[in-house]
């Protein structure tokens, strides 16, 4: 077995048929469908299949279930609904949405998943909200696969390596406590848009800089990937951000040093640098506007400015980096003692998969990628766990996470240190994809015989390791529907009762046309529905029907059999007559009109 690049050798060469980007189809009848027998096609079309069974039962109940909990995926269904209910609707007022009335700016406050809006243009409802967001819970996790293949094949591994990588990044034991963080999962598009620049720079770490590799239609089709994932939140894309600057930065600085060094300049070509200029142009403007609209909501709502308190709150020991969640059907159970140890286990509990950490340290000393290259991922994979420890690190975690939280804008938002975890991951992959590289062309070669029929079982090996660790036990709860007196209620209006997780719920019910409603549920709570929340704790009285009616609320819907242990608890009983409104009840809902 090889340790180091060794293109130039017999055995070498075989491989290159491994990393060719298309297998070659001779003259037929059959090469109008050679497509369907392409790598890319198979890899997406293995990949949606994969995705749909790893995540199973998401797709059983689409139209009912979600997968997770009925907090955050409900949040994240109406985000997705709303944002194409506005462009097709009313695009200006995208930012404003149907939420937490008279509030503006109200989309805007958390990650928006923004880049799901084509997707939110289709269908409309309740039932279709659902429907969306688990078939996107599903597309994620292919596009995360397809995103780590593309990568690692890009960079020189071969087919098994981009498989093994795929699946161990977009499955990775960790992701599972994410279940109900759609935007956290959604991080393929990083992965991929890194595989479209490096391929439309001609560039990979087993062979370097090849300029006669340059594509810059891919180039610019990198940057406009980066930039859509930067539109479904800052809370994974800002690391993304940093790091492609920094990227343009070394690679700059790398152009000058060759043109100083050898006295001539290197080659790029015009048509690169125009498809960079002007990819880099709309990952800057696209970044810039969404930063700009997130500062505007801290400005109003200056409550929303999270502090270090919250970073030191989420930052994991390092045992979390060797524990798994307890959605994980094969380490699950086996780690709820070491879970025991972590304060908040859905943000430390972060086991990258231990298949995966066992190839990648393999993939230090046997690899198709040169030893330096070797050395830098190791290092990045080192770097980004101390990140990820946040203040864990040290005294106080500066040097570390907490450096970045003061000094780079932005960075003071990213609560939780723990999903650095995307970039460890990663680099883990494409050091096990190096290996497997490796692994494969050593047992092509030697398979010869009775023995070719045993090389495909040993080529699977590896890839179903980190699909067993990729096994979920995740639940998937009911969502409750809306009653039917939603549909009969003049907007604004104000659901009871208001705060907390149903508010969550509320949300997506108003997915059936869009009515402004005063709840909502957010990082902070704007000081308008802490005031209304606390002016309307006795109602329905005097003082709680004049400041609705100040602020502009039409109508009241309460829900009696949610109200136990809250301040509306009892509200069925409580008198209304002489207050000037009236009331309705509906299916065992009271609805209050003003």
């Amino acid at each position: 077995m090889t340790t180091g690049s060794t293109d130039a050798q017999p055995s070498a060469r075989a491989a290159d048929q491994d990393d060719a980007q298309a297998p070659a189809s001779g003259p037929g009848r059959g090469s109008r469908w050679r497509w369907l027998r392409h790598e890319w096609t198979l890899a997406a079309l293995g990949g949606l299949l994969l995705a749909v069974v790893l995540t199973w039962p998401t797709m059983r109940h689409p139209a009912s279930t979600v997968p997770g909990d009925i907090g955050d995926p409900t949040l994240q269904a109406w985000q997705v609904a709303w944002a194409g209910h506005a462009v097709l609707t009313d695009p200006a007022n995208l930012w404003h949405s149907n939420t937490f009335f008279p509030e503006k700016l109200t989309y805007v406050y958390s990650d928006t998943l923004l880049g799901y809006a084509p997707l939110g243009m289709l269908g409309s409802g309740f039932e279709a909200a659902l429907i969306r967001y688990n078939v996107l819970y599903v597309l994620v996790h292919a596009l995360a696969f397809v995103g780590a293949y593309a990568l690692v094949r890009q960079l020189g591994a071969g087919r098994l390596g981009g498989a093994v990588a795929g699946v161990a990044w977009a499955y990775a034991p960790w992701r599972l406590a994410h279940a109900g963080h759609l935007n956290i999962l959604s991080s393929g598009g990083i992965a991929l848009c890194l595989a479209m620049l490096a391929r439309g720079h001609g560039w990979s770490l087993r062979h370097g800089y090849r300029p006669e590799r340059r594509r810059p239609g891919w180039a610019l089709a990198g940057w406009l990937v980066a930039a859509w994932q930067v539109s479904l939140g800052f809370g994974i894309g800002l690391p993304l951000v940093y790091f492609l600057l920094a990227a343009v930065l070394v690679g700059a600085g790398g152009f000058g040093w060759s043109w100083w060094r050898r006295r001539r300049r290197p080659e790029f070509g015009r048509r690169l640098l125009v498809a960079d200029l002007a990819g880099g142009a709309v990952f800057g403007a696209a970044t810039l506007l969404l930063g700009l609209v997130y500062l505007r909501v801290v400005d109003l709502n200056p409550q929303a400015e999270r502090s270090l308190a919250w970073t030191e709150m989420f930052s994991p020991p390092l045992i979390g980096f060797a524990t798994a969640p307890a959605d994980s059907w094969l380490w699950g159970e086996r780690h709820a003692a070491a879970r025991e140890q972590l304060t908040w286990p859905p943000e430390m509990a972060l086991l990258p998969g231990m298949a995966l950490l066992a190839l990648a340290a393999a993939g230090l000393f046997v690899s198709v990628f040169p030893a330096r290259h070797r050395v830098a991922l190791g290092l990045g994979v080192l770097g980004t766990v101390l990140l990820g420890l946040g203040s864990s690190l040290g005294a106080d975690g500066d040097p570390g996470y907490l450096t970045l939280s003061k000094h780079l804008p932005g960075w003071d938002a990213l609560r939780t240190p723990g999903r650095m975890m995307h970039w460890t991951s990663l680099l883990l992959a494409v050091l096990a994809a190096g290996a497997l590289t490796v692994f494969a062309r050593a047992v092509r070669e030697r398979s010869a015989g009775a023995a070719r029929f045993v090389a495909p079982v040993l080529l699977l090996v590896p890839l179903a390791l980190v699909g067993l660790e990729g096994v979920n036990r995740t639940a998937h709860p009911v969502v409750p529907t809306p009653p039917a007196a939603m549909r009969t209620v003049a907007e604004p209006t104000l659901v009871l009762p208001a705060g907390g997780l149903p508010d969550l719920i509320f949300m997506l019910w108003t997915t059936d046309g869009f009515p402004r409603v005063t709840n909502g549920l957010a990082g902070f709570e704007p000081v308008t529905q802490a005031q209304t929340r606390a002016a309307t704790a006795a109602f329905p009285d005097a003082a709680s029907v004049a400041y609705l009616r100040g602020i502009g609320v039409r109508s009241v819907l309460a829900l009696p059999g949610w109200a136990a242990g809250t301040p509306w608890d009892g509200i069925a009983q409580r008198p209304f007559d002489g207050l000037g409104i009236t009331r309705e009840e509906i299916d065992g809902v009271l609805v209050y009109r003003l």
